[in-house]
Order: C-alpha cells, then sequence, then structure tokens
C-alpha cells in the first residue's frame, strides 16, 4: 500500500525537526572540493617548522590573496603557516585536525577565526550532509569552536591560544548574519583562561562610528581587502608576539 500524502508530510516533519537538533558544527566531515589545500597543510604539519598558525576559514585563507603583501611583511618572519580554507565550517576544521593537521608541528601560538561560515550557509543544502538543509544556531557554533580548541590541546598540548571573535559582516548591525556571529561571541570569549587560551575581538576596528562596515575595508561586507587585512594586523600583531615569547 503507497503511503498517504499526510504520511510523507508527517515524515518530512520529523525529519526536519531531526535536521534542527542536531548539531553539524560538532561533526567532522570533510569540506568536498578541499583536499589538495588540506594535505598541503599536512605536508607543513610533517615538516614540523611552522611556530605560528593561523586557522580559519576563507578570511583567513585569504592572508594567501587579498593579505598576502602584508603577510609577507609581518608574519612570514615569525614562521607563520596559513591554515585557512575557504567556505570551511567548524565541522569541517575538526575534520582537517582528525586527518593530519598538526601532526608532528608543534607551534608556540595558534590563532583562530572560525564560525561566520556556520551562520551564513543556513538554508542551503550541504553535499557533504547528503544535501540536508544546513542549520546551525549561535550556541552550536561556539560548541564546535569548543571541540576546536580542545583538539588543539590535545595535539598541540604546549602552544597557546588566540581566540579571534568572528568578524562583523552585512551593512549594520540589523544584519541577522552579524547579530548571531556577535552572539556567538559572546559565549566563545568565555573559553578563554588568560593562561593558555586567550580571547581578543578585534570587530570594531573595521566598523565606521555609527557601526556601519565600509566596503573599502570590506568590499563584499565579508572579506577584507588589503587596508582590511593590514588593519587586523595592527589589531593583533602586539598581542601575537607577545604570546610568541
Amino acid at each position: 500500500m503507497k503511503p498517504s500524502y499526510l504520511s510523507l508530510l508527517a515524515l518530512w516533519a520529523s525529519a526536519v525537526v531531526a535536521s534542527a537538533d542536531t548539531n553539524y558544527a560538532t561533526q567532522p566531515v570533510l569540506h568536498p572540493g578541499t583536499e589538495k589545500r588540506h594535505e598541503s597543510f599536512n605536508e607543513i604539519s610533517k615538516k614540523g617548522e611552522a611556530q605560528l598558525v593561523f586557522l580559519g576559514d576563507s578570511i583567513t585563507h585569504g592572508w594567501d590573496g587579498k593579505g598576502k603583501a602584508v603577510w609577507d611583511k609581518t608574519w612570514a618572519p615569525l614562521k607563520a603557516a596559513n591554515f585557512g580554507i575557504g567556505g570551511d565550517r567548524t565541522e569541517h576544521v575538526l575534520w582537517r585536525i582528525d586527518h593530519g593537521n598538526f601532526d608532528g608541528l608543534k607551534p608556540k601560538e595558534i590563532v583562530i577565526m572560525i564560525g561566520t561560515n556556520n551562520t551564513g550557509h543556513q538554508g542551503r543544502p550541504q553535499k557533504e550532509l547528503n544535501n540536508a538543509v544546513y542549520q546551525c544556531t549561535a550556541e552550536q557554533t561556539a560548541e564546535g569552536v569548543k571541540a576546536i580548541i580542545a583538539r588543539l590541546q590535545t595535539k598541540c598540548p604546549d602552544a597557546k591560544i588566540l581566540l579571534l571573535a568572528i568578524f562583523p559582516r552585512g551593512v549594520n548591525k540589523d544584519d541577522k548574519f552579524r547579530q548571531q556571529n556577535e552572539a556567538t561571541n559572546a559565549i566563545i570569549k568565555g573559553y578563554a583562561d588568560d593562561k593558555k587560551v586567550f580571547f581578543m575581538d578585534i570587530g570594531s576596528k573595521f566598523l565606521e562610528a555609527d557601526g556601519t562596515l565600509s566596503k573599502t575595508i570590506m568590499p563584499d561586507l565579508l572579506h577584507p581587502n588589503e587596508k582590511g587585512y593590514q588593519i587586523w594586523t595592527d589589531a593583533i600583531e602586539a598581542k601575537v608576539k607577545e604570546l610568541l615569547k
């Protein structure tokens, strides 16, 4: 006997509820199409030379692009490595750590900034989740960040972690994604113990006095340009060098 329309609707509704209850942010999963870059990080890890690692998504990845001149001037001399992958969410970073990133590496410091894609990818089907529609609350994203810190402290117990608040996005404070990121930031700042984990929120450095985000710093209201990467560097350079000592 064929299932009725109502029974199919009930099954669909229960699947939606189950999906909403699932915290994807803490479940390691491969980000399709990033294998080559991931493997390059594993090779860097095996060499064991990097003393400073930037870990994150496309905003971190951008040190290889719009931020390259700033990187070469400020961070490269500190034996820094860029472990950023565009589009990554917390669950992708967890998968990377579980599959070779940091194996053999003993950095003095790791700078983390992750989570804006957990916010911004909501409502989109995700290939790595069998096309399930992605959902992630501020609290769930924060749990993903906490899991990353725990993994790093296991693999690199001597490293100091500089956890950065997720950068502002959207034109102003009314942007729903910016609001969710701020809610995540309010949680993750509590992960700092000021002994091994340190927290910095430099978001205001990118904003105008009225709280708007200028396209002269982030042209797409999400990713910094060269000016934005210089602002980022100026805001954290002293702290990074302090923790490297």
